[in-house]
């Protein structure tokens, strides 16, 4: 699959210039992760996002997060956390990555506290 990062560079020059944005742990938002190299993971649609849960804020300018997937895939990296706008996710802990907050695009909502000591957990034992 060709991808388009022309594009993505494009979005991403627009995502820079706004204002960072407030956050709180354990919140669900969709970020623009945009286009990236061989398996990671990327965004969809016109402004490349993704589905991630913060698992831990560095200030007001980052934070640290977790992308989501909807794929069925069973592996250990993959932990569910339940149905997130109407499908069944899993946050895939091999993808954690540092985001600046102006890729936080629109808040979805918060993950139950309990899931998220799992994530965390998970997250922990991978390092």
């Amino acid at each position: 699959m060709e991808k388009d990062f022309d594009a993505w560079n494009e979005r991403k020059k627009e995502t820079n210039a706004e204002s960072p944005r407030f956050y709180t742990v354990r919140e669900i938002w969709w970020c623009r992760l945009g286009v990236n190299i061989g398996t990671e993971q990327d965004g969809k649609g016109e402004w490349y996002v993704r589905p991630c849960v913060i698992l831990r804020g560095f200030g007001s300018d980052a934070c640290l997060v977790v992308p989501l997937t909807t794929s069925e895939r069973d592996h250990v990296l993959r932990i569910p956390i339940g149905m997130i706008e109407g499908q069944h996710a899993r946050a895939n802990v091999s993808q954690i990555r540092v985001v600046d907050t102006r890729r936080l695009m629109r808040k979805i909502g918060f993950l139950e506290k309990s899931t998220f000591v799992k994530l965390r957990k998970a997250a922990r034992d991978m390092l």
